[in-house]
């Protein structure tokens, strides 16, 4: 009968379990079925006066990859950034039947109330791409995933032929010896610190969709400004907007900042191939929110005010940290995959780039806002000439309904 793990997800006093789609069920289908829970299995859901709680047994049909296609003009692909960082737009979609507006991203602070907490992902893009030659003399490109140590990296590479364990390349220079392979990456030793041989001869990492080679501009402007951890091969794209003087503005009316870590991969670009979603598996990246990120969380809530996390990024770190249903200082690898169905622990608010169609992005956003006001917000995009991707333009989402007292970390 196909999977069909229960996720449990709280509803005002009722515990509604949703579970992961049959296959061969069309989206829109969905089957109820009324029991009253058991008090000790679900203590939560248990009204104060002590009787029994009803509980609803939802099962969602199983959501496809086609359900979050659209159709983009590529001249809506932006190929550079703006000249000032906050002169993007804003498309702001607000609390469920308000329809979208335009707006600045310099007037974001138009937004933000006193007390809300900004969560930023302070990783910051390696110039990961590198170009060479095997011993052969063919060429080679690396691209690299993950440093493991100095001289060690996980890296993609592309050349006519795959490298076998112990062929040996070279990068201006440089050598390195393909040790062996971890699924579709290879583990690379040089011979002198990579980091060096990056920062020198290395190149930007630019997306796919952009449909030039990187310049001496992108080191700056494919970066944050507030960039601390050096480790991605992405950038958190919606963090891109924000200049020094917006970030003084924020400070100043009482827009409290955080800054969790998590090293963006090349999957963030990578299709969903399968049709089922809920048959996708995520890529792996390492992420780290500290106990002072948990701290300012706790804080927020208590005055009341909004988690406003900058990027999808950012929400992923977060919503990693509570997986266990308390939100928690955590280190290590994270493939959570986000997609409609999903109950976010944390997060109230979301600022974040247009995405790509089919992809987990756009799926993370339409767990967050619903999928049917994304994709018409993104209809709506396209007709009033937004730029899209990691160099366009930005949204503020509001979600899809809001979150359950019980439901708040």
């Amino acid at each position: 009968m196909g999977r069909h793990t229960v996720v449990p997800v709280l509803a005002g006093s009722r515990t509604v379990r949703t579970y992961r789609p049959l296959p061969g069920m069309g989206w829109g289908r969905l089957c109820l079925a009324n029991s009253w829970a058991n008090s000790q299995a679900n203590p939560g859901s248990r009204p104060r006066d002590g009787t029994r709680s009803r509980q609803a047994l939802v099962i969602f049909a199983a959501m496809k990859r086609s359900d979050f296609t659209f159709e983009l003009p590529e001249r809506l692909i932006a190929q550079a950034p703006l000249p000032g960082r906050s002169q993007s737009r804003l498309m702001i979609l607000g609390s469920e039947g308000k329809p979208a507006r335009d707006g600045m991203f310099e007037r974001l602070c138009d937004l933000c109330l006193p007390g809300d907490l900004m969560v930023f992902n302070d990783t910051r893009v390696i110039p990961a791409r590198l170009l060479g030659n095997k011993d052969s003399g063919g060429k080679v490109e690396c691209l690299v995933e993950r440093v493991l140590d100095p001289h060690t990296v996980l890296a993609h590479v592309r050349s006519s032929k795959s490298p076998l364990p112990g062929s040996r390349l070279e990068f201006h220079g440089v050598g390195a010896v393909m040790q062996d392979r971890q699924d579709s990456l290879f583990r690379l030793v040089f011979e002198q610190p990579v980091a060096k041989l990056m920062e020198k001869h290395g190149h930007m990492p630019l997306p796919p969709y952009i449909r030039r080679e990187d310049g001496p501009e992108d080191r700056e402007r494919y970066q944050t400004i507030y960039a601390r951890a050096p480790g991605a091969i992405a950038a958190p794209t919606a963090g891109l907007h924000f200049d020094a003087p917006l970030l003084e503005k924020l400070d100043a009316m009482g827009v409290e900042q955080a800054f969790v870590t998590l090293h963006v991969g090349a999957g963030t670009f990578q299709p969903v191939r399968v049709e089922e979603i809920n048959d996708h598996r995520m890529h792996s990246e390492l992420v780290e929110v500290e106990p002072r990120v948990v701290e300012a969380v706790r804080r927020t809530r208590l005055r009341g005010g909004r988690v406003i996390a900058v990027g999808t990024t950012a929400v992923r770190a977060l919503e990693s940290a509570a997986a266990t249903g308390e939100l928690a200082p955590f280190r290590g690898d994270t493939d959570i995959f986000i997609y409609p169905g999903y109950r976010f622990r944390v997060v109230d608010r979301l600022i974040t780039n247009f995405h790509l169609p089919e992809s987990t992005l756009l799926m993370l956003v339409s767990a967050f806002a619903g999928r049917e006001r994304i994709l018409a917000a993104y209809r709506d995009a396209i007709e009033r000439e937004y730029r899209f991707f990691s160099y366009g333009d930005a949204m503020w989402l509001a979600p899809a309904r809001p979150r359950a007292p019980e439901e708040t970390l």
